[in-house]
Order: structure tokens, then sequence, then C-alpha cells
């Protein structure tokens, strides 16, 4: 077929649908394809929104653990090879920063004889400057970040609450894990409080206390070897920097932050998918109904669909008649849905105060009705306030993914649909008629 001819077919078949949507803009059947628009544009909205905002709950976690506690990449690095790394790693442009410190296991015991368990985690003096990720994640909430001295510790808020430290405060590492050259249990490892942190993950606030890297050196053991954290300006590029560290330097041992965090990272993903797939099952039910409607409509077009072939229309050039047509009633419902939704998202946080205030208001109307006595007593969620700060957080390959899966579930619908034309043959309808 020619290019003039493929131009003239689709002409003839955007003129005929454009004349059947203007004869189906009345009755049963533009309701028909209305309700099926509005629950698509439902259906887009609602997915764009749930995992822009499920992305927000767990990209707040991730960040808090990547950035304080796992690093994109570890790396255990030999003393022959330390020099030559960290300078080989300051060439590589994907390198955001390199952090080397050391980590062991400890039991604390606070101002008042509490005791928990904790991560200690040596840093370098000047963590806070060199590594402007870590500095993002942990907020200072008491105190401030010094660890220029050896006796200074920087406790979490929830450890700092749980053993009753306060700024100043004397806490003693009681346990501390390590090689045979370190004594277990001693209550010579005394430190002073200078600063008390919070992130966005619990455990990490519940569990870790930061030291100098002078004061690993002298508690740790001569054995102990540092672990160089590294960040990269693409944390999904982590595979190739490890390929790209074993070409270069064979004998370092690296772990990822995928390996490193997988049983945590897994169940995020599962939650994610199963509330992906739920929520998909909005675009099932909206797919039934336009395949119903559209299996009606070429009924009631089986009069016209004969016309059309008694004139020459291939049953082809008939059944895109009816796909674009589903196309249409998919895109008029997707493109409202994809604009409200990336609306929605961009004033999550106005979103969330405005159902606070219509839960308040709703409460304090029906309590006046049945109980004005108490209606003073209403208060706001509180838990609003905490939904609004977290902001939604979109990914353009899931958005637009959403905006064409929804289009596609229409113009499957009407491609299946739509078989049932070249069926229908002239003398079959004039026999019927």
């Amino acid at each position: 077929m020619s290019r003039t001819e493929i131009f003239s077919s689709l002409n003839w078949v955007l003129y005929v649908s454009k004349r059947f949507n203007k004869v189906d803009s009345k009755g049963h059947t533009a309701v028909t394809s209305i309700l099926a628009s509005l629950g698509l544009g439902f259906g887009v909205m609602a997915l764009i929104v749930v995992i822009s905002v499920m992305n927000g709950f767990q990209m707040e976690f991730k960040d808090a653990i990547m950035e304080i506690s796992s690093y994109h990449i570890r790396a255990k690095v030999s003393d022959a090879d330390k020099q030559n790394f960290v300078s080989w790693c300051a060439m590589q442009k994907n390198v955001r920063s390199v952090t080397p410190f050391y980590e062991a296991q400890g039991l604390l015991l606070g101002p008042s004889e509490k005791e928990a368990a904790s991560l200690i985690r040596a840093l370098p003096e000047d963590i806070m400057e060199s590594d402007t990720g870590f500095k993002k994640e942990v907020r200072v909430t008491a105190g401030k970040f010094d660890l220029s001295s050896e006796e200074n510790i920087i406790l979490g808020s929830d450890m700092a609450r749980s053993i009753g430290a306060k700024i100043g405060s004397v806490v003693t590492i009681f346990a501390l894990s390590g090689s045979s050259e370190v004594s277990l249990f001693s209550s010579d490892r005394t430190f002073i409080v200078r600063g008390i942190f919070f992130s966005n993950y619990s455990d990490i606030n519940a569990t870790y206390a930061f030291i100098s890297d002078k004061a690993a050196i002298k508690y740790f053991g001569e054995s102990a070897e540092p672990v160089y954290g590294i960040k990269l300006n693409d944390s999904n590029r982590d595979s190739l920097f490890i390929s790209k560290i074993s070409k270069d330097f064979p004998d370092i041992q690296t772990e990822s932050w995928r390996s490193y965090n997988r049983t945590f990272f897994g169940a995020l993903k599962v939650e994610k998918n199963m509330l992906m797939l739920l929520v998909f099952l909005i675009f099932v039910v909206v797919a039934v109904n336009i395949y119903n409607g559209m299996r009606r409509l070429v009924y009631e077009r089986r009069e016209d669909i004969a016309v059309m072939s008694a004139l020459g229309a291939s049953p082809k050039d008939i059944r895109f008649v009816f796909i674009v047509k589903g196309f249409l009633t998919g895109l008029y419902g997707a493109l409202p849905g994809l604009i409200v939704g990336l609306f929605l998202c961009a004033n999550m946080d106005e979103v969330f105060m405005l159902l606070s205030k219509m839960q308040y208001y709703i409460q304090y109307i029906f309590m006046m009705i049945i109980n004005p006595s108490s209606a003073g007593y209403i208060q706001e969620n509180p838990m609003f306030s905490i939904y609004a700060s977290i902001p939604a957080r979109m990914i353009l390959s899931e958005v637009m993914g959403i905006f064409f899966f929804g289009v596609f579930s229409s113009l499957f619908a009407s491609w299946r649909a739509s078989s049932k034309t070249l069926n229908l043959t002239v003398s079959e309808v004039l026999h019927d008629e």
C-alpha cells in the first residue's frame, strides 16, 4: 500500500470515528463512555498518588539507611592498597565521597545505670564537611556533632532516651565486640555525650552511636581494620562500579547496598508491588466495562458496518474505527487522571492538611448534633501532619507507565470487542432487518 493510500485510509477512519462520536454524544452510549473515562481517570490518578506517596515513605527510609548505615558500596581494603584505592576513587566521576570507618557492637550504660545494645561507629572528625549526604540525614537535635576529642560520643535520639542520657552526660561502653586484644567488659571506656541526632529511620535512632576514629584506634584494638564507605552520584550504578573495582583491585572485597540490605529492601519492594497490583485491579474493572460497552456499540452499529462494507471498506478499516474510539475513551480518561494525580502529588502537604480539617469539622458537626458538651474536646488528627511532612516522590518511568497502561487497557478492550465486526456480512445484516 502506497503512502497516499495509507493517509487516505487513515483520514477515512478518523472521519467516521468523529461522526460516530458526535452521534454517540447522547443517550446511554454516551453515559457508558463517560463512566468508562471517569473510572479510568480515577484509576490513573489513584495509582499515581498512591505509588508516589509510597515512594515518599520508602525513600525516607532508604535515604537514611544508605547515607548513614550501609553506604552505596562497602570496601575492605588492605594496608598496601589504601592510598592507591583512595586516590583511584577520587579520580572517578561517579564517586561522591569515600569515608573510612570502624564498626563494633557494644553495650552502653547511661548515667542512671540503664543499658542498651548499640552499634558503635567510628568516623573521621570532618565527616560533616566531607559527606553532604550524611550531614543531610543526620539532624542534630541537641548539642552538636563534635568528634574532635576521643572522649566525645554522639547518640541517636531513641538511644539517648532509653539510657537517660543528655548533653554532657557520661556514658560507658561496658561491653564491646572485637579481637582477643580488646576487653569484652570494661568500665574504663567512658565518653561524654556531645550531641543527639535524629534520622528518618527509627532503628538508626535506637541503635547507633558515633565516636571519633581516634577513639576506635584506642579502644577497638590494633587489629581493627577500617571499612571504606563509598557513595555514588547514582546509586543504581553500584554493580558497574563494583566491576571496575574488581578489575583494578582484584584483592579488595566489596559489598553493594542491595546485598547489605537485601531483606529490608526486598520487603519494601514486595509491599510496593502488592499495592500496585491491588490498585491495577481498577484498570481491569474499567477495561471490562469498556469491552462490554464496545460490544454493545458494535451490535448497535451493525447496519452502519454493513453499509461501509458494501461501499468497499475493509474489515480492518472498520475495526480500526472502533479501536480509535476506544483509544479516545482511554485518552480522555487517562490524561485528566495524569494531570490531577501530578497536581495532588505536588501539593500533597496541603491535601493532607485539608483532609485533616475536613475530618475535624465532620467530627465536630456530628458531635454537636449528638453530644454538644463533648464537642470542645474534638481535636485534629496529628497523623495528618506527619503524613504532610513526607513529600510524595514521583518517578517519571512509573508515572508514564501508569498513564500508558491506562490507555493500553482501553485500547486492548476495544480491539477485542471490535473483533466481532469481522464476522458481520452485508447479507446477514439485511436478512436480520
